[in-house]
């Protein structure tokens, strides 16, 4: 990401141009980059992942607002904090590919730092609030609707399938149980496999680089199967 090419080609994924892509720079330049070229703590992403935040507070808040006129306070501020939870962000940034442009210390980037959802969230962030900055509100709405707040139901499906797939076996007498299968890597890169199974059958398996983030999307395609089932079921009595 060091040269005007590769700003160009963000700027065609993102969908917005910007007027000084020197903003785009640090919002893309890990504290481990800036540290490691000496540019001083000024020059990495954080004050701008700082800004994006609460612009993506502002934004979020307010599609909210609109979407649920009867939804209470409460109800309000456990939805917002699902959507725009680390996990979902970095799906979101992964989306556009942003961990591609990302520039990261050579510690970091041995030890996976592309690929963890803590640094491609806050990257996402300190873009949007790149965005704020150089083209104002509007154009950051405009990314926010179209890169995070899309496909709600599918991301927040992801991250509460664990809840999801409980409630669907509840009600069918049985529980769900987390088997760890596997586990690959060095300690700081690490994957874990896991399968889900409910009455002894294999439902659903998962990888991630927890055991929770493993569990889940083995949760997630178990769900899957069970919505797929349900729906044939219902075809055929018909």
């Amino acid at each position: 990401m060091g040269n005007i090419k590769d700003v160009k080609k963000l700027e065609e994924v993102a969908g917005y141009q910007f007027q000084n892509p020197e903003l785009l720079r640090q919002a893309l330049t890990h504290s481990s980059y800036a540290n490691e070229k000496r540019m001083g703590k000024s020059k990495c992403n954080e004050r701008l992942e700082f800004l994006g935040d609460a612009v993506l507070e502002l934004i979020s808040s307010e599609f909210l607002f609109g979407q649920h006129p009867d939804m209470a306070e409460g109800e309000l501020t456990k939805k917002r904090a699902s959507m725009v939870c680390e996990p979902s962000l970095a799906m979101s940034a992964r989306d556009i590919k942003l961990q591609e442009f990302l520039l990261l210390g050579k510690g970091e980037e041995f030890t996976g730092g592309r690929d963890r959802d803590s640094i491609t969230s806050d990257a996402l962030e300190a873009v949007i609030g790149a965005i704020y900055l150089d083209g104002g509100i509007e154009q950051a709405r405009e990314f926010i609707l179209r890169f995070v707040l899309n496909d709600l139901e599918n991301k927040s499906l992801f991250y509460d399938s664990k809840t999801v797939l409980q409630e669907i076996v509840q009600d069918q007498g049985k529980i769900p149980k987390y088997v760890l299968t596997g586990c690959t890597g060095p300690d700081h890169d690490k994957r874990f496999f896991a399968e889900v199974r409910i009455s002894g059958e294999t439902y659903g398996k998962g990888k991630g680089h927890t055991k929770k983030a493993a569990e889940q999307a083995a949760a997630y395609q178990a769900v899957l199967l069970l919505r797929k089932q349900k729906v044939q079921d219902v075809s055929e009595k018909h």
